[in-house]
Formats: C-alpha cells, sequence, structure tokens
C-alpha cells in the first residue's frame, strides 16, 4: 500500500513537472515569437532636423534606424506636446481622454471632460494593455499628461519610469520659479538631481538602459515595452560646449541659406518633388543679411543642433545596450516626433541670467520664430498650428527581424493614433474601440483605405480625408482647403473653387467635433508651453 502511494506521487510529480514544463515552452515560446517595442519621441524637433530628413545636424544613428527600415513621408502628430502623449499612448483622439489641450496644474480644481488636463482613466495606456499581456513597461523622459501623483506613470501601467512629469525645463536642474511644481521623479518619488553632472538627455538614457539590462539580469522571458520621450530639442536651449562646437561656424550662413541647402538635400534625398514649394519666408522673419547680433543668433541654432546632436548619441547607447543584450533584431523601435519646430519666445519668463552664455546652466533661451522655420522646412507654420509645419513628423520604423529595409520614402500615411493598434497587432492583443488603424500594412503590403483625420487644439482645427486638407487657424475667420497630392506645403487654397468639397467636409468635421466634445476658444486661451 505504501509502495502504491509513492508510485501514485511519483506519478502525479512526473505530470505536474511536465505540464509546467510545456506550459513554460509555451509562455517561453509565444513571447520569443512577440516583439519588443521601443518608443522613441523627440520633443519640439522639425520635420527637416534630422539627417535622413534634409539636415546638416548630424544623426547617424537615426539615420542608420531609417537606412535598415521603413521612412514615412507623411506622418502626423496632433501639433503640441500633451496632445500628441495622449494619444501615442492610448490610441484615442486626444479630448476623448481629457487632453484637448494641456495640463493643468496639480492644484488645480478638477473639471471633468474633452480638456480636463489628466489621462482619463476609462481609457487604457499601451503600458496597461501589454503589461496585462505579459511584457515589462518601462519609461522614461517627460510624461506630460496628469500632473497629480495619482495620475504619473506608475498609476498607467508603467512598472518603472524615470523621468519629468511636467513639461519644458532645464536640462541641468529643477528650477522653482518655473510655471507650476516640475518634478523629476524615479518611479513614484521625487528625485534629487545633483548638483553637477546631470544632463537630462542622457540620464533619460542610461536610466533606459538600466531597465533593459536589470531585465536581462534578471533572466525575464518576457518581451519589453520601453517608451523614451527625450525632451530635446525643447526649450530652453541647453547643450555640452563639445556639441556645440560642432556648429558654431556653420550657422554662421543664416536661417535663408540653411534652409535653401536643406530642400536642396530634401530633393536630393527623394523626400521632396514637385509636390513640395518652398514656402516663403513669413514677413515677420528678418533677412539674414540685415540682422545686427548675428553671433547671438548663430549660438541659439548651435545651441539647437547640438541638442539633436546629444539625442542622437543617445540612441546610439540605447542600439548597443538592445545588441550587447540580444534584444535588437527582435525589437519594433519607432522614432517620431511630438510635434514641428517651436517659435515660441519666453522672455517673458526671466529665467534667462544674462551673464550666462546660450547653453550653459543658467542660461534660458529659445530659438524663436526664425530657426524654427528652418526645422520646418519645407512647410509653413510651427507647433500648436495645423498647417503642416506644426504637425507632420518624421517617422521611422525599423524591426530588424521582420521589417525588411526598404530605400526611399514611404507614400503612407499615418498618425500617432495608428501606433497602439500596430504595437497590440504584433503583441498578439485585440485591439477594441480604436480610431486609427495598424500600420503593419507598411511591411506586409495589405494597403488600408484612404484615411481621415481630425484635429482641434486651442481653436486650431483641421482634417484630411484622403488628399484633401481643411485647416483654419484659430486666428482666422475662414477656412482652408489644399489638394495634397500636387501642393503638400499648402500654397493653394482652393477654398473659393471647391465649395462642394467644403461642404462636405465640414458636415464630416461637425460630426466629430461634437462627438468628443470640442469647444470653441477665444484668442486669450491661446497657451504657451
Amino acid at each position: 500500500m505504501q509502495h502504491q502511494k509513492k508510485t501514485t506521487q511519483l506519478f502525479r510529480w512526473v505530470i505536474g513537472s511536465l505540464s509546467f514544463f510545456v506550459f513554460s515552452s509555451n509562455t517561453i515560446e509565444k513571447n520569443e515569437q512577440r516583439p519588443n517595442i521601443l518608443y522613441i519621441l523627440a520633443d519640439d524637433m522639425g520635420y527637416s532636423d534630422i539627417g535622413c530628413y534634409g539636415s546638416e545636424i548630424k544623426t547617424p544613428n537615426i539615420d542608420q534606424l531609417a537606412t535598415n527600415g521603413i521612412k514615412l513621408r507623411s506622418f502626423y502628430n496632433n501639433a503640441r506636446c500633451c496632445p500628441t502623449r495622449a494619444t501615442l499612448i492610448t490610441g484615442q483622439y486626444p479630448h476623448t481622454v481629457g487632453m484637448g489641450d494641456m495640463v493643468t496644474l496639480e492644484k488645480a480644481p478638477i473639471q471633468p471632460g474633452a480638456y480636463q488636463g489628466f489621462l482619463n482613466k476609462q481609457y487604457p495606456t499601451i503600458a496597461e494593455e501589454l503589461k496585462a499581456s505579459g511584457y515589462n513597461t518601462f519609461m522614461t523622459g517627460k510624461w506630460h499628461v496628469g500632473e497629480r501623483k495619482e495620475h504619473w506613470p506608475l498609476q498607467r501601467g508603467f512598472e518603472h519610469y524615470f523621468g519629468l512629469i511636467s513639461g519644458a525645463s532645464s536640462y541641468y536642474e529643477i528650477i522653482p520659479a518655473e510655471k507650476g511644481k516640475r518634478h523629476i521623479v524615479l518611479d513614484d518619488k521625487d528625485f534629487d538631481v545633483p548638483n553637477e553632472g546631470f544632463y537630462m538627455t542622457d540620464a533619460f538614457t542610461d536610466h533606459a538602459i538600466g531597465y533593459l539590462n536589470d531585465q536581462k539580469a534578471n533572466r525575464s522571458i518576457k518581451p519589453f515595452f520601453l517608451y523614451i520621450a527625450y525632451t530635446a530639442p525643447h526649450f530652453p536651449l541647453h547643450a555640452y560646449e563639445s556639441d556645440i562646437a560642432k556648429y558654431e561656424k556653420l550657422y554662421e550662413q543664416g536661417w535663408d541659406i540653411t534652409r535653401s541647402k536643406r530642400y536642396q538635400k530634401m530633393v536630393q534625398l527623394g523626400l521632396i518633388d514637385k509636390r513640395y514649394a518652398l514656402t516663403d519666408r513669413p514677413n515677420d522673419i528678418t533677412d539674414w543679411k540685415d540682422i545686427a547680433d548675428k553671433k547671438q543668433w548663430v549660438r541659439k541654432m548651435a545651441v539647437y543642433a547640438a541638442m539633436v546632436d546629444r539625442m542622437d548619441q543617445n540612441i546610439g547607447r540605447l542600439i548597443t545596450a538592445l545588441k550587447a543584450n540580444k534584444q535588437y533584431d527582435n525589437t519594433l523601435i519607432v522614432f517620431m516626433s511630438d510635434n514641428g519646430g517651436c517659435a515660441e519666445n519666453m522672455e517673458s519668463r526671466k529665467l534667462n541670467d544674462p551673464a550666462k552664455q546660450i547653453g550653459e546652466k543658467g542660461s534660458y533661451v529659445t530659438y524663436d520664430y526664425p530657426w524654427a522655420n528652418v526645422s520646418n522646412t519645407p512647410f509653413k507654420k510651427y507647433k500648436k498650428y495645423l498647417h503642416e509645419g506644426g504637425m507632420i513628423t518624421p517617422c521611422i520604423i525599423q524591426w530588424p527581424a521582420k521589417i525588411k529595409p526598404i530605400a526611399g520614402f514611404n507614400e503612407g500615411i499615418g498618425h500617432v493614433m495608428d501606433l497602439l493598434p500596430t504595437s497590440l497587432e504584433l503583441a498578439g492583443v485585440p485591439a477594441k474601440s480604436l480610431p486609427g488603424e495598424s500600420l503593419s500594412y507598411l511591411w506586409t503590403g495589405k494597403m488600408p483605405s484612404a484615411k481621415t483625420y481630425f484635429w482641434e487644439h486651442e481653436g486650431n482645427k483641421a482634417m484630411r480625408k484622403g488628399n484633401w486638407k481643411l485647416v483654419k487657424d484659430f486666428e482666422d475667420s475662414a477656412w482652408e482647403l489644399y489638394d495634397l497630392s500636387t501642393d503638400i506645403c499648402e500654397t493653394k487654397n482652393l477654398a473659393s473653387t471647391q465649395l462642394k468639397v467644403i461642404d462636405e467636409m465640414l458636415a464630416e468635421y461637425t460630426v466629430w467635433s461634437k462627438k468628443i466634445g470640442v469647444k470653441e476658444f477665444a484668442k486669450s486661451q491661446n497657451k504657451s508651453e
């Protein structure tokens, strides 16, 4: 009887062990088939600010991602920090999740709705979705979709986080005088910034690599999702002197020549063609030859370029870490920007120490309209506006294991809202009630039907349906209409001759705007940051 009991126990142990082995093997196989997913988001970086999209700025690591993957010619954000980030991590229109405008301050009264200023918990984030399906979830960088602690990343699906909860900040320190309270946070606690040796772009990368290395050291069989949201090259202009030195001589040529050279390079790269007419220099930007304080303006752009350069160096560090951990081949990497170049001037904040050289700790300046116009070559307008210059971004997608390098620029049209359904598809997670569509057609060849996208931000409005683009600035009373198949730089307004098209599109726009709760903005409500 005792022998029979031991035999039964042994049999159960063997069956249990085999079941565990089969279950574990299936789990490992499933996880090995699913890609790691890495989102890299630049901040306030214009369409032509990286080498593979026309820039003179040195970005060899980003350029290599482009060479090894897919480059989109037409990819859209939401023209501003908060709305883009909200859509990127929820896959919803920003108004749907409460981020139709900017974040509300920590102590501000909560006014629920499309403009509440933090993410609506009713809608899951990509981190929550992927974590539930077996991914490790990490984030470093700028959050900017909820100031209160209950809205921070660890409460929205991220296992680890290091970064800036708020918007713009010094790259060397936290400045108490900045609007609202600025938090640099490690997981869910305030992080004390060292007095020396801290530079934000490097710090974001240090922690991102740390998360990847820790996961590898712990022998995790899980795939990872990593979202690294650099603040570079958002103001204030701060960079290492060694990086700045690469560019000061170069920008003595001024903004007119720099913009013209970028346009010529974009033509040579095959990025733009006869559909893209270089827009005129706006009347509020002075001809370079008439500028008196050229040295200061040269310095501003040299520092801006150095910030992009340093971000690229850090992306190189990320790639090196992925390769060392043997994670590189099965990692989907997406690189993009949250909006176009920023023309804002922050002198009114009175945070700049004039005794400090631009780029140093204690300085606090922007590169302003003239250089933002260069960043957005060949388009017009800037961040927060819904002409192409404010809302079109470089987009690079690389996945060595599955995506074959594609020469030239892809004609597909995408939006940040399309990235969540893409990621969920690759992770094997059903996508529910999302307005976007997976971008997997870019490498599978299954072309989707013509897309329709809508935008509203602080009274600026736009809609793209196929090749038609309807747009209106908050300062203007009239809508403009452009045929992007022949005029992607929006130089020929067809509103007076295509009344039927305008009427049909406006009817659709009105339905959409009412559905998601768009409100009318007064000019005094148009904010900065």
